[in-house]
């Protein structure tokens, strides 16, 4: 299985493709930049220079994901969203002159596996967004992400859990949720979820 590169992609020669990923019209994929296997980048989005990408990752249209952006495996990134990477942002120094790349130090978004972030939404660095956690639509998240959370809103705050369906989850009582989609249960502790079934395999 070979990639796909549309002709008017930007793929730096020193990045690397993953077997059947797909770059598609427009996008320009940086320097040294690591897309695993069957990953989608969509028309005119942005991977900077060394971000690293698992397999099976989704960047959809215009979205752009500066460096040092790190994605697990399974990462859905929606629409137009914005991974930044510049916590105090200036385009001059305090003398007036401009900022070169020696005057800053660049400062990553991490997704974790299976996590979603919808269209529009921003990930102002440096924050983690847990696993299979989902960020509404037009979100800004600010601080980390717990794990199978569903955040929303300006700054992005906790709404509801979601189980890896990305469905929200149904409260069974005593702690536990389960998902109405697939029938998995989970286990919420101290604000925390995860799913039961991960608690029998450490017992």
């Amino acid at each position: 299985m070979t990639s796909r590169i549309a002709p008017s992609a930007d793929v730096d020669d020193r990045a690397t493709i993953g077997d059947g990923s797909s770059v598609w019209h427009l996008a320009q994929i940086r320097e040294h930049a690591v897309l695993g296997e069957n990953c989608v980048v969509g028309r005119g989005a942005y991977v900077g220079t060394g971000v690293t990408m698992g397999d099976n990752c989704k960047i959809q249209n215009y979205a752009l994901v500066y460096e040092p952006a790190s994605l697990e495996d399974g990462v859905f990134i929606g629409p137009a969203v914005v991974l930044t990477n510049d916590y105090f942002p200036r385009a001059v120094t305090p003398d007036g002159t401009p900022k070169s790349g020696h005057d800053w130090e660049p400062v990553g978004v991490t997704l974790k596996e299976g996590c979603s972030l919808g269209a529009r939404s921003v990930c102002v660095a440096p924050v983690t967004v847990g696993r299979w956690a989902t960020v509404a639509a037009g979100a800004v998240v600010t601080k980390d992400v717990p794990d199978f959370a569903l955040v929303a809103g300006v700054p992005a705050r906790r709404i509801k859990w979601v189980g890896r369906a990305g469905v929200p989850l149904l409260e069974v009582g005593n702690g536990e949720w389960k998902c109405p989609s697939t029938g998995e249960m989970y286990i919420e502790i101290d604000g925390r979820l995860r799913p039961a079934a991960e608690d029998m395999e450490e017992n």
